[in-house]
């Protein structure tokens, strides 16, 4: 990652640091140097973001709700609002402003429970470029991602409860397998909703019926439980 210093970021400040034509994205985090790497990198091509930054999440949260945010990004151990309440209070703003948290790789335990936040997207600082930036536009598409470096951590932490494998394909039913299936596809739920002929409520009441079952708790859960069961080529 190149550095691109020649910004003063002062703490709390909200700093314009670039204005491509893409998306508006702010960033948090207390390491001038990486917020400046990360800014360079995210007004390049593919994204072309303009961006702003800050080095408090109390500096951040204001600037997310008084700014038109596409996207934030957050250091996991940001202060002085923690950051898991910054991702809640964020999706519960109209519309949702997505966030995605980065750590370092000692943060396993923290990057495992943002998994049951609202959480958009979770990497950690080395993730690869090319891995990142896909899951930079897939957020921004509306959808979750998660670094296949944390992608072990989460399978080992699921394997720690309850095991759905193929023996439990049991549980479900057929069209639950199906939908299963599909969500292990990364289908949304319109998708799912239009292959099988049913309304947007029908598929959500499906997936509560195999959340429930299978004692899952998110849809990344769901799309890793897939994968475990076999249903899925990837």
């Amino acid at each position: 990652m190149v550095v691109v210093p020649g910004h003063s970021l002062g703490l709390g400040v909200d700093v314009e640091v670039g204005t491509g034509d893409g998306p508006n994205l702010l960033l948090i985090d207390r390491q001038p140097l990486f917020l400046a790497a990360l800014g360079s990198l995210l007004t390049g091509p593919p994204v072309r973001a303009r961006i702003h930054v800050a080095h408090g999440t109390d500096a951040g949260m204001e600037i997310a709700v008084r700014g038109h945010m596409h996207l934030v990004f957050c250091e996991i151990r940001a202060q002085p609002i923690p950051a898991f309440d910054l991702v809640e209070r964020l999706a519960g703003l109209t519309p949702r402003v997505p966030v995605i948290l980065l750590g370092e790789a000692e943060d396993e335990q923290l990057m495992s429970a943002a998994l049951h936040t609202s959480v958009a997207g979770l990497f950690t600082k080395d993730a690869r470029l090319d891995e990142f930036l896909v899951g930079v536009q897939t957020v921004l598409s509306g959808h979750r991602a998660v670094g296949s470096n944390l992608m072990g951590m989460v399978l080992a932490r699921l394997s720690d409860g309850p095991t759905p494998g193929r023996r439990q394909a049991n549980l479900l039913s057929p069209t639950e397998l199906d939908i299963l299936t599909m969500i292990g596809e990364a289908k949304s739920i319109p998708v799912i909703a239009a292959a099988r002929g049913i309304s947007h409520k029908t598929v959500r009441n499906h997936l509560a019926n195999i959340y429930r079952k299978l004692e899952l708790r998110s849809r990344t859960e769901a799309m890793l439980c897939a994968a475990r069961m076999g249903l899925t080529t990837n």
